[in-house]
């Protein structure tokens, strides 16, 4: 039976992300209506400058006073799409206190403070929804919380920022370098005036904590992730990555150990070979690799970033939020029975591709292989091009620990023969 009372929704925020909310929540406003099973209202939207013209939103709902919004005693759900931790932190804890379900697009917050939001949601009996935090448009943390809840997930691996991959995606199609490629991003509108969060991994990383939580049912907080960014990546990296049949991606990888006692997560670039799946994702596309005991490998793709795809997100959300409360009931919580502990990158086994300048000379890559050999690094391949006196040495390591590595290359540097190390990037993906 079709109830009549709509349901009241709070917009906190009416950026690029709300704006879209609000569009599609008056469009669609009929099919909403059928499938929750209620009318939904849009009751309010919290901005920060009232005075900017927000086409298709009654101005009358327009208010600076977000707080008053949550404590008015009429809303049922709340959409924060504010980002960042202040006021998004006290807004969605004070919507809970008075009895108001969350959906959240905000991955950092999620990411530093996630387990005492769904602390505070489970004490007041509120949900927390926040599919928008980690991929845009595609379907992840449900699948992963609720399809997969029966199986047991041992890795995660993915392209999890739109940014990062469009660039490395135009360096590796037009041979641009790497300002180059950004410079392009920005024009575009993939890139921010302040690419940080992007180029620099953090973005992937607070998405890689969220993904962590949920995939190995055990808290991860933003400051356990490994973050490595991608603005030392150089059109010689792709060259090497070439030669090996490779191409280069910033990727999110979170790991169960063989023995099941701990989990790794990192963020940084990695040549993968160009027959793996995550090798053709083009442009500002995303796309997670998951694998599980018994479903085996699930691959997820789509527009990871974007107004109208983020908010398709939040509406999921809602919707499932609104049929909750309609039930009078909640989804899932926090799920970390496991707490395992968060290995440190020292001990994440992977393979490495070192290339180093060093003189050219008899005797160099024995004494290379050496370093290498006392470190307990085995080599795969070696590589030698060499012209008046100097030469390029490109390693390939078989599989070693990141401490192992990082030794080796600390006694690289200290050999005269060794003139520098051009770069050092691990290969994922075999």
């Amino acid at each position: 039976m079709m109830r009549t009372r709509p349901l009241k929704v709070a917009l906190l925020g009416c950026g690029v992300v709300g704006s879209e909310v609000a569009r599609i929540m008056t469009t669609h406003a009929d099919d909403l209506t059928q499938r929750i099973g209620a009318p939904v209202e849009l009751a309010g939207v919290a901005v920060r400058r009232p005075s900017k013209v927000r086409e298709g939103i009654d101005p009358a709902l327009i208010t600076t006073d977000a707080t008053a919004l949550l404590k008015r005693g009429d809303i049922d759900i709340a959409i924060e799409v504010i980002g960042g931790i202040e006021p998004a932190r006290t807004l969605i804890t004070t919507a809970f206190e008075h009895g108001i379900s969350v959906v959240s697009a905000n991955k950092a917050l999620l990411a530093q403070d996630g387990a005492a939001l769904h602390a505070a949601a489970e004490q007041h009996g509120r949900d927390l929804y926040y599919e928008a935090a980690v991929a845009g448009a595609i379907p992840l943390v449900r699948p992963m919380r609720e399809s997969l809840a029966g199986d047991k997930i041992n890795r995660v691996m993915g392209i999890v920022n739109g940014t990062t991959n469009f660039i490395l995606d135009k360096m590796d199609s037009t041979g641009a370098g790497y300002q180059e490629a950004l410079d392009e991003a920005t024009a575009l509108g993939y890139a921010e005036a302040d690419p940080t969060a992007d180029v620099e991994g953090y973005d992937a990383a607070a998405k890689a904590a969220i993904l962590a939580g949920i995939a190995f049912h055990t808290r991860v907080r933003l400051d356990d992730v490994y973050r490595e960014g991608m603005t030392e990546v150089s059109a010689a990296d792709f060259a090497s990555a070439k030669r090996m049949g490779c191409t280069i991606k910033l990727l999110a990888i979170l790991e169960r150990a063989a023995d099941g006692e701990s989990v790794t997560a990192r963020v940084h670039p990695a040549m993968i070979p160009l027959s793996h799946p995550l090798a053709s994702v083009r442009e500002a596309y995303n796309a997670v690799f998951v694998e599980a005991e018994a479903a085996g490998r699930l691959m997820f793709y789509g527009p990871g970033a974007g107004g109208a795809p983020t908010a398709s997100a939040v509406l999921g959300d809602l919707v499932a939020v609104a049929r909750n409360k309609l039930a009078e009931a909640t989804g899932p919580g926090e799920s970390a029975y496991t707490q395992l502990p968060v290995s440190p990158m020292g001990e994440v086994v992977t393979r490495y591709h070192i290339s180093l300048d060093v003189a050219d000379k008899p005797g160099v890559l024995a004494q290379v292989a050496t370093t290498f050999a006392e470190h307990g690094v085995s080599i795969d391949t070696v590589r030698q091009q060499g012209k008046d006196g100097e030469a390029s040495l490109v390693v390939v390591t078989h599989r070693a620990a990141d401490a192992a590595l990082s030794g080796t290359v600390e006694a690289l540097r200290k050999l005269d023969t060794v003139r520098g190390v051009a770069s050092i990037m691990r290969v994922e993906g075999e």
